[in-house]
């Protein structure tokens, strides 16, 4: 085993990440992050209308600028024992393609065109889409191809964008030959095949995302697609019949990637997943072991084995596919729209005027404006869960729904809306932040409640991801909250760590993804274990936040 070398890249929202690890104990010898600059410039987004695209570009040059940085200062000789890439990505992130899976925005004519780049997770330009694809879903008289889904269907993912822009935008519906999820498309340009009809379809992707099932045939019916709209008429079969876990070869990396990156010619390129998905291999879920990846949104996610978990049916989660997680394994997917995205929201909320402000101090040199703006940035958050902690559970009275970006399970709706309630003229800053970072957690537990209220079953929580490793504070209440300890994992880096043991599987060098998660698993550094005392207190808040939400839910959506 010593000696064998595997490359992980790692796909989020603001950035790319690459990592090298070593096969046999999983430790990270080299790392690089690259930031978009389009994405950083907002360039082709419309926060306020709900709209978040990015360029392709973005994407190839963070895989060529985060790989060669990573590699950067290894020996000849670990670089010539680099045998393996796995990709993975954020999801459902679809782009429309022509015949040759060349993305549209690198067309003429099409560079600045939204609708022909890739549209971000947490697009929900399209809520109008998912509504109807589950009116008819439930009244059509066929499959109701919803059903391994959770049962209904989010703005957020595939057949709901691709609608929206084909019915918006007619340049992009003629010229759309097909649709390539971010995920399939990185490693089909890695191998050179990114032909639509050919490329390798992530069972990740599709099962959770584009209402793939094997007892379908596939994707849904011809005849339910034109009931959906007449313009989508022949576009299944320009999609794909076939699906494949991540320890599938997608092939071996092109002549041309392989001197782009200084990488053997002889590397072999995996099917990609979703970050999270890739994220739990890395934080080593174990059956009936719940995930929470915690980021700028989190997924929660179980595997099962198939012959204990069958065919569940879970309402209003993301979903049940086999080998979506664990290849030979069902996994099933939850999650929240938003979460570190929430604080982030709140810290510019209060920080605008402060900005603003020294924006305008022309008595200081713009260096040392940049340098105080950039310090109240990186600090605002810290400081907040300082001042937040010290207050007890429940004094302010003030209580929040989590639903700024809309609500992603139990039950899809992202036309919801996020709410504070029981303000006074004494709620300051640290008791509104307290009752956001609260109502996350309670969002959290609305999660676990439906699992374990449809039969499914949870023996222990682990939680990775940037909130979970930045913030105590949060990963504290959320204890408290659940009322089960959380275990820690000690990687920071969990989500390319696990598409580098995918990678190590599709090299060969481990044989199965468990054999990969025993050797390279770092394990867990922390366990937070909830306080009685808030944990009571918390109970009579939840119920508080649960009958918020059903009235705003359904008095005044």
């Amino acid at each position: 085993m010593a000696g064998k070398y595997v490359i992980g890249i790692d796909y989020g929202t603001d950035s790319v990440r690459s990592v090298v690890a070593d096969a046999g104990n999983g430790n990270i010898i080299g790392t690089s992050v690259f930031e978009y600059p389009r994405w950083k410039k907002g360039l082709y987004c419309d926060p306020a209308a709900n709209q978040f695209r990015q360029h392709p570009l973005d994407y190839i040059e963070g895989l060529e600028r985060s790989v060669k940085g990573a590699i950067k200062g290894l020996g000849k000789e670990i670089i010539r024992n680099i045998s393996g890439i796995t990709v993975d990505t954020t999801g459902s992130t679809p782009v429309a393609v022509d015949k040759k899976g060349a993305p549209l925005s690198l067309k003429p004519g099409f560079e600045d065109d939204p609708d022909a780049m890739f549209i971000l997770w947490k697009d929900h330009t399209a809520v109008k889409e998912a509504a109807e694809i589950n009116t008819l879903a439930g009244s059509w008289g066929g499959i109701d191809y919803t059903k391994f889904e959770g049962g209904i269907y989010s703005s957020e993912w595939f057949w709901s964008k691709l609608l929206h822009v084909i019915r918006k935008n007619s340049g992009v519906r003629k010229s759309a030959f097909s649709w390539v999820e971010h995920c399939d498309w990185i490693p089909a340009l890695l191998t050179g095949d990114t032909n639509p009809l050919t490329i390798k379809r992530s069972r990740c992707a599709a099962g959770h995302k584009a209402m793939w099932h094997k007892d379908f045939g596939g994707l849904p019916s011809e005849e339910f697609l034109i009931k959906l709209d007449p313009k989508l008429a022949g576009l299944r079969t320009r999609l794909y019949e076939e699906t494949y876990p991540c320890d599938v070869v997608v092939g071996t990396i092109t002549g041309e990637w392989a001197k782009k990156l200084g990488l053997p010619e002889t590397v072999k390129v995996g099917v990609g997943a979703f970050d999270a998905h890739l994220g739990a291999v890395g934080g080593e879920i174990k059956p009936f072991q719940l995930i929470k990846v915690m980021g700028t949104s989190t997924c929660d996610m179980l595997v099962s084995p198939i012959e204990k978990g069958g065919e569940k049916l879970v309402r209003g989660i993301c979903g049940q596919v086999d080998g979506s997680i664990i290849p030979g394994m069902l996994g099933l997917e939850a999650g929240q729209s938003a979460f570190g995205d929430i604080y982030a929201w709140f810290g510019k909320l209060i920080s605008w005027p402060v900005d603003e402000i020294i924006s305008k101090m022309t008595w200081l040199d713009k260096k040392t404006r940049d340098r105080i703006r950039r310090e109240v940035s990186d600090k605002i958050i810290g400081e907040l869960s300082k001042a937040a902690e010290s207050l007890p559970a429940g004094e302010s009275a003030i209580l929040a729904l989590d639903w700024m970006n809309g609500r992603r399970t139990p039950d899809a709706n992202q036309a919801l809306k996020g709410v504070i309630a029981g303000l006074s003229l004494g709620s300051d800053t640290p008791r509104i932040f307290r009752a956001l970072v609260e109502a996350t957690a309670f969002g959290s537990k609305m999660i676990n409640e439906r699992f374990i209220a449809e039969g499914a079953r949870i023996d222990g929580v682990i939680a990775v991801g940037g909130v979970a490793k930045k913030n105590p504070f949060v990963m504290q209440t959320v204890a408290d909250v659940l009322n089960v300890p959380i275990k820690v994992a000690k990687s920071d880096q969990t989500c390319a760590l696990g598409s580098a043991m995918a990678a190590s599987v599709v090299a060969g060098i481990h044989k199965d993804f468990p054999a990969a998660q025993k050797a390279m698993g770092g394990g867990f550094e922390k366990t937070y274990k909830p306080n009685p005392a808030r944990a009571r207190k918390y109970d009579e808040l939840f119920k508080k936040y649960k009958k918020l939400g059903s009235f705003i839910e359904n008095e005044l959506t």
